[in-house]
């Protein structure tokens, strides 16, 4: 009798282990494909933004209102998900943005993200919509740069925002020039407006930010190509339901025209990657 009750308690045992090893991996499975099930679950889908972000996710000082290309593409995707869907906004940067995507502060990132190795190796990429090559800004009372030939010479003082991608491009192609790389994209405009630097390079929507909101500056387009950057929307690695749901969608907009159209009432229509 001991006997047989040692081993139906073995057996017991192996019953349950089976039952946790078979649990654990159902979770597993489950958690693979969690983000996709919890967004339409909750009716919520939080998007990353840098508030501003000029024609992409730009929020208005004086209304407070969200307006940019990817504010009307987020609510565009909020709409293919559910007719309940909701968008919540998470205000982020591009110095924060690995962390806002791998700590799971929002679901995806839509605020025209430069595809660089340094990003993918953190996280996924959809396919581009939009491609900007780099522009100079500089004061109009800075008679020392005319063109963009002036930019790369020794005494210059070329300013730069840390963490986006103009560091790491810049640090490259710079030989002469001094390269400075202020917190904020607003210290780097002061840093040209005082006269402490002599450009500071930005791309296409935040040039277009600068014509329309400063009366001092000035951009310097390069003469030919000088280094084209493909804007993406950002998530977390490993969920591959999720990021073919997202690439459904950045598919779907190219082909039926929602893309252009918004990029049209952003004036954004140059940058636009129609393939």
């Amino acid at each position: 009798m001991q006997k047989i009750y040692g081993m139906g308690r073995w057996k017991l045992l192996l019953t349950l282990l089976t039952l946790l090893s078979t649990a654990l991996a159902h979770g597993q499975g489950a958690s693979a494909s969690s983000r996709l099930e919890r967004v339409l679950a909750s009716h919520t889908l939080r998007v990353c933004i840098w508030p501003d972000y000029y024609g992409i996710t730009y929020r208005n000082p004086k209304t407070q209102a969200l307006v940019g290309i990817d504010i009307d593409l987020a609510q565009q995707l909020a709409h293919d998900l559910g007719p309940q869907m909701q968008v919540e906004f998470v205000d982020s940067s591009f110095a924060k943005l690995i962390d806002d995507i791998t700590q799971d502060r929002c679901d995806i990132a839509m605020f025209a993200i430069g595809i660089t190795p340094q990003r993918a190796e953190k996280l996924r990429f959809t396919q581009p919509h939009l491609r900007s090559d780099i522009f100079a800004i500089a004061s109009k009372t800075n008679h020392h740069i005319r063109d963009w030939a002036d930019i790369d010479r020794p005494g210059v003082v070329v300013a730069v925002a840390k963490g986006t991608y103009h560091e790491p491009v810049m640090r490259e192609k710079l030989k002469y020039a001094t390269l400075i790389a202020p917190e904020t994209p607003f210290a780097r405009e002061q840093e040209v407006e005082s006269g402490r630097a002599d450009v500071f390079m930005t791309d296409f929507p935040y040039s277009q930010r600068m014509l329309a909101t400063s009366d001092w500056a000035r951009i310097i387009a390069p003469p030919t190509t000088y280094h084209l950057t493909s804007y993406a929307y950002a998530m977390q690695k490993g969920d591959e339901r999720w990021y073919q749901r997202m690439e459904r969608f950045v598919s779907d907009i190219k082909h039926d025209g929602r893309l252009m159209s918004a990029a049209r009432r952003h004036k954004l229509e140059p940058i636009v990657v129609r393939d």
